[in-house]
């Protein structure tokens, strides 16, 4: 069975400058910052991942934000652009990080644009969100990246939330969950389960019935567990206050829903 990585990135000495697009700027505890990335990366490898840290991009707020950098799909390592110029400095060296895996590396190119936090797979069905960060050249790179491997691409809007994945994610068995007010059209997914708080919409997949998730949707965490699930929980304020989840602080490597 291959081994779980998880690519990570320490937040930087500029971290509070992040960029905030749908939410009111609140301050943010840099110190508070570095010990929720730390405890989460823990939460990572007490649940079987070993987790990779891409060298900093200390002159870019936002590169904790690692996800936004690269989509995964099968050994294909695809840099992203990132919609926010002030981010494209971010991908040189998660590029590196994903070729040392032995990854084959594709790039979007102008004038293309697409962050990472848009794409939501489930196993070859791969949702973009199509949005603030991410244009339709970037959606019509990533076809054309992926469905030549067997993935089908399904282009969804996205104008309530800065990414797809600010919205929704998926449960093991696929089942896509999403907090309503966030969602442009949610009947363009099959299975959909609606969740009760906004950051509930968000849930990294650990392995078996494990659900990485925020301190903030303890609601949510009652709903899952009910389903039969685990929810692991993290608190992840300071980054929620940049419009971050658990979600875009890695990239899971050889995962099936990520």
């Amino acid at each position: 069975m291959p081994s779980k990585k998880a690519l990570i990135r320490r937040p930087g000495p500029r971290l509070a400058d992040g960029l905030v697009t749908h939410i009111e700027r609140a301050e943010v505890d840099a110190e508070l910052a570095v010990e929720q990335w730390e405890a989460y990366g823990e939460a990572l490898r007490e649940h079987g991942w070993e987790t990779i840290e891409v060298d900093p991009a200390d002159d870019c707020p936002d590169a904790v934000f690692v996800e936004d950098t690269v989509v995964m799909y099968k050994n294909v390592a695809l840099i992203s652009r990132p919609g926010a110029e002030s981010r494209r400095a971010e991908t040189a060296a998660v590029e590196e990080a994903v070729a040392s895996l032995g990854c084959s590396v594709n790039w979007i190119w102008e004038p293309g644009t697409l962050d990472g936090g848009d794409v939501l797979k489930i196993g070859d069905m791969i949702y973009v969100g199509r949005g603030g960060r991410t244009n339709a050249a970037g959606v019509q790179q990533l076809r054309a990246a992926f469905e030549p491997l067997g993935a089908r691409v399904v282009s969804v809007p996205v104008t309530k939330v800065l990414h797809l994945k600010t919205a929704v994610t998926a449960l093991p068995d696929g089942t896509v969950v999403g907090h309503i007010p966030m969602m442009d059209t949610p009947s363009l997914f099959g299975r959909f389960l609606p969740v009760p708080e906004e950051s509930g919409a968000h849930v990294v997949l650990l392995g078996g019935n494990k659900l990485l998730m925020a301190a903030s949707a303890p609601k949510t965490a009652e709903l899952y567990a009910s389903l039969g699930y685990a929810p692991v929980v993290v608190d992840i304020s300071e980054f929620e206050k940049l419009e971050g989840c658990v979600t875009c602080l890695s990239v899971r490597l050889r995962e099936l829903y990520t």
